[in-house]
C-alpha cells in the first residue's frame, strides 16, 4: 500500500508532537538540575521491578552501550542521586537505588510530566486514530 499525502501529514504531526513533549521534558529536567538522560535513567531505575535495576538494565532502557551507562551511573552517584549495593544473588553485580534526594526530584518531575501527557493525550489519540484509518 503506497504512502499517501495524509500519511505523511500524520507522521509529521506525530513526530512534531513527540518533539514538543521531549522539549518540554528536557526543559523541566534542566530546571531540576538534570540532563534529559539523567532524568530518564532515574525514571528507569525507579520503574524497574525490585532487584532489576542494574547498569545493564539502564543501558538497555536508555539504548546505551554498557560503558556509557556506567559513566552515567557514576555521575548520578557523584550528584548524590544514586547508591549501588551488591546483589545478594551475585556479588559481582551492583543493584541501583535512588536516594531520597532523587526520589523527591523524580516525584516532582513525574507529576509535571504526567500532566503534560494528559494535556497531549487528545492530540496523540487523534493522530493515532487517523493513522489507523
Amino acid at each position: 500500500m503506497p504512502v499517501t499525502d495524509a500519511d505523511y501529514a500524520i507522521l509529521a504531526d506525530f513526530r512534531h508532537t513527540l518533539r514538543l513533549f521531549m522539549a518540554f521534558s528536557e526543559s523541566r529536567a534542566a530546571a531540576a538540575g538534570l540532563t534529559a538522560q539523567q532524568h530518564q535513567a532515574l525514571l528507569a531505575i525507579r520503574a524497574a521491578r525490585p532487584g532489576a535495576a542494574t547498569i545493564g538494565y539502564v543501558a538497555e532502557r536508555l539504548i546505551l552501550k554498557p560503558h556509557s551507562a556506567s559513566g552515567l551511573i557514576h555521575r548520578l552517584e557523584a550528584l548524590g542521586l544514586l547508591m549501588r549495593r551488591s546483589s545478594v544473588d551475585d556479588r559481582r553485580q551492583s543493584l541501583l537505588e535512588l536516594t531520597a534526594k532523587a526520589e523527591m526530584i523524580l516525584a516532582d518531575l513525574s507529576a509535571t510530566h504526567r500532566e503534560e501527557l494528559r494535556r497531549l493525550r487528545p492530540l496523540l489519540t487523534a493522530l493515532l486514530d487517523r493513522a489507523g484509518e
